[in-house]
């Protein structure tokens, strides 16, 4: 089963208070799991990677052969894809948990960007969890 992964990150200012979305999809586009959680005061690509952390997580409970997951975060995409440096030490920290996640994946892993306005529903849940001041439960 191949599952579509929607993620987004959120911060109100740069640093500012910052929540994460994502929602897991099966292939005919039934939602498996959709979750939202406040993480406090962060940036916003922070934020994107703390997203995707959570939706890996998330991955690796499901039975899936594999993960496509798609973002807005044009940075976060184009580092995971080897494309862009990661340059900001904090954010190295995040993005080499991410590559142990997807290096002992069960699954097969892809990321593509997509248009923020592709990514409505992430984004929505992103901000939900701002306003929930609550932080994701899995």
């Amino acid at each position: 089963m191949t599952v579509h992964a929607y993620t987004d990150g959120a911060s109100r200012g740069n640093p500012g208070e910052s929540g994460i979305g994502f929602i897991l999809k099966d292939e005919k586009g039934t939602v498996l799991y959709s979750g939202s959680g406040y993480i406090g005061t962060t940036t916003n690509n922070v934020a994107e990677y703390e997203a995707l952390l959570a939706c890996l997580t998330k991955a690796h409970e499901l039975s899936c052969s594999a993960l496509v997951v798609h973002s807005d975060s044009q940075l976060m995409v184009r580092q995971l894809l080897g494309q862009y440096r990661v340059k900001d030490k904090n954010l190295r920290q995040y993005f080499f948990k991410a590559q142990q996640l997807i290096r002992t994946a069960p699954f097969r892993f892809t990321i593509i960007h997509v248009e923020r306005e592709e990514n409505h529903d992430a984004d929505l849940l992103a901000n939900a969890g701002i306003d929930s001041k609550r932080p994701l439960s899995m």
